[in-house]
């Protein structure tokens, strides 16, 4: 008999019901005691199997990263859904930590990007990986963390900040400076094509974060027009009422306040106690030996502590840095594998403003989305007369047919029926003009290939020539550099820095077609590059302590002359082939 039953019985007894609730009592007692034990086990048995499952599942989940290679990012739809999925089984705080690992490899390009911004403003910062494959080459925890202590000091010292202000009274007042002050700034002049400048800029901020200086960006016809703001809180583009800027046009290496002309005059030395309030600085393909003194350790420590410096320049000048004795030990702590300067530093300044986003990610879809693989050409002549030439083309088909990059034709038509699951490949040529593309797009069209794989060739613009103030043509521009880095393999043009921005996104070693003399096809007609770091087209010849010229291209193993300009520089790692 339950309590139940008993309790609705009239006729109980007081004392036989205190006898059954001591009874029910004890079989309740005796239940969840049981129970409770039973309990206990299992999730004592829980917390020693469920964490040895997690890291047997990490290990594996490793293993098979390793083994891909590169992560592919091929299927938008499904990229999309999966950032939104808590893994099964992950739970409350595990579901958090597995969205938070993904976030950070994924959107944050490894810890890359700073988090925070509005996705709105920029659609490209946070969205860029779902067009890419992740990168093999990580960033080293020392080069975010810089990048996150120089965002602090750009927030600080930034435009329209007290201490900005203050910089700008001492730069107005023109006297000399003596001592310390708050913030050192580095304004960098817009100035030459926008493969150049995407290069030059890049230098720069690399120069900002070795020198502890703030990095200020001439905003030009468009560079607000292309680029979103890389660094949270505070514009990297200078004021448009900055003092000097009626100026910057006019800046050659015979200006009053440049520094090989200052150099050459003996106006300054290293050993002056009072700094000038400025210094011009002409980087330029066409600076002269005192110009060039700027990478001597010497120079650099008088440049120390002038508050402002101002620079032209259309070079990448990165390779001339590694040279430098006391940026050595910061060069080697940020960038452990020397050849991802421009790979990490390109993908955190450079985010493609919403409009140019919108041509890169409508293309993409359109076009190379659903390809198996994709094959990017970029072709600059550099020839005043007028193209398309027969010689060039026969260049390229020699280049990607040896290097089996596309697949040769069938010239007899002998494959009628192709597979219905015949491989795609999508072929974006990239030049000023159409008739190379058209030429490929109707051999592929024409013939078959004796691979059986189908062949599409596209390109998105051909503008005919270059104008470099145009403010739509910068656009397709710089989309176009940009779809070339989402491409598998690339294919580029030497002396280009088009192609150089291209695979330094990309993080691509492309084949680099030689430059054509006489007409003719060279041979071997193209040549893998030994790294993808573009060249430095214009580095001095000189060594600071000998004060004598030298071959700057033998000194250390990871500076290397270009396999595309021979007296150029790049940076290469020290195990790649040579």
């Amino acid at each position: 008999m339950d309590l139940n039953s008993f309790t609705r019985r009239r006729s109980s007894k007081p004392e036989d019901i205190e006898q059954l609730l001591a009874q029910n009592s004890k079989m309740q007692a005796k239940r969840f005691g049981s129970n409770a034990i039973t309990f206990t086990k299992i999730f004592a048995y829980c917390l020693v199997v469920l964490p040895i499952l997690f890291v047997i599942s990490l290990i594996f989940r490793h293993s098979s990263d390793r083994t891909m290679g590169f992560a592919d990012a091929r299927v938008l739809e499904n990229r999309e859904v999966k950032q939104n999925v808590t893994p099964v089984g992950a739970g409350g705080l595990g579901g958090v930590l597995f969205q938070h690992a993904d976030k950070y490899n994924g959107k944050l390009l490894g810890g890359l990007l700073a988090d925070g911004f509005d996705e709105a403003a920029c659609a490209s910062r946070y969205s860029s990986f779902l067009y890419r494959k992740i990168s093999l080459h990580k960033p080293s925890s020392y080069l975010i963390s810089r990048l996150r202590s120089y965002e602090d000091l750009h927030k600080r010292c930034g435009p329209n900040t007290q201490s900005y202000n203050k910089a700008l009274e001492q730069l107005k007042s023109g006297k000399k400076i003596m001592g310390l002050t708050d913030c050192n700034y580095i304004v960098w002049i817009s100035f030459s094509g926008l493969g150049n400048r995407i290069l030059s800029l890049a230098s720069t901020f690399l120069y900002a974060l070795l020198t502890n200086r703030v990095l200020l960006v001439d905003q030009g016809k468009d560079m607000a027009d292309l680029f979103c703001e890389p660094f949270p809180d505070k514009s990297w583009l200078l004021p448009r009422d900055f003092p000097l800027i009626d100026q910057f046009d006019s800046l050659n290496q015979n200006s009053p306040n440049c520094h090989g002309n200052m150099l050459k005059n003996n106006v300054i030395n290293s050993s002056a106690m009072s700094k000038p309030s400025y210094i011009y600085l002409h980087l330029v393909h066409d600076y002269g030996d005192h110009d060039k003194l700027f990478f001597c350790d010497g120079d650099q420590s008088f440049l120390e502590n002038v508050p402002w410096l101002i620079m032209k320049t259309d070079n990448y000048y990165v390779p001339s840095l590694f040279l430098i004795p006391s940026f050595e030990t910061e060069l080697r702590n940020l960038f452990p594998e020397k050849a991802t300067v421009f790979h990490h530093l390109g993908r955190y300044l450079f985010h493609p403003s919403n409009h140019v986003w919108g041509l890169i990610t409508r293309y993409y879809r359109t076009y190379l989305a659903k390809a198996d693989e994709r094959i990017g050409i970029q072709i600059r002549i550099f020839d005043s007369r007028r193209g398309p030439f027969k010689h060039v083309m026969d260049q390229i088909l020699s280049c990607t047919l040896k290097e089996k990059l596309l697949p040769a034709v069938d010239m007899q038509d002998s494959v009628v029926n192709p597979s219905e699951n015949a491989k795609l490949k999508a072929v974006l040529v990239t030049s000023l003009l159409s008739g190379y593309s058209e030429d490929l797009r109707n051999m592929y069209w024409e013939h078959p290939t004796m691979t059986g794989e189908v062949v599409g060739v596209y390109q998105p613009s051909h503008e005919e020539f270059q104008q470099t103030e145009k403010q739509m043509h910068n656009r397709k521009a710089w989309a176009e550099m940009y779809l070339l880095s989402l491409t598998d393999v690339l294919v580029t043009s030497a002396w280009s820095t088009f192609g150089y921005v291209a695979q330094g996104l990309g993080g691509l070693r492309p084949w680099i077609l030689y430059k054509t003399e006489n007409d003719t096809v060279p041979d071997p007609p193209c040549h893998r590059a030994m790294s993808m770091e573009p060249c430095f087209h214009a580095p001095p010849f000189y060594d600071c302590k000998a004060k004598k010229g030298i071959d700057t291209g033998i000194l250390v193993p990871h500076v290397r002359h270009c396999e595309d300009i021979s007296w150029g520089l790049k940076v290469v790692d020290d195990h790649d082939d040579l």
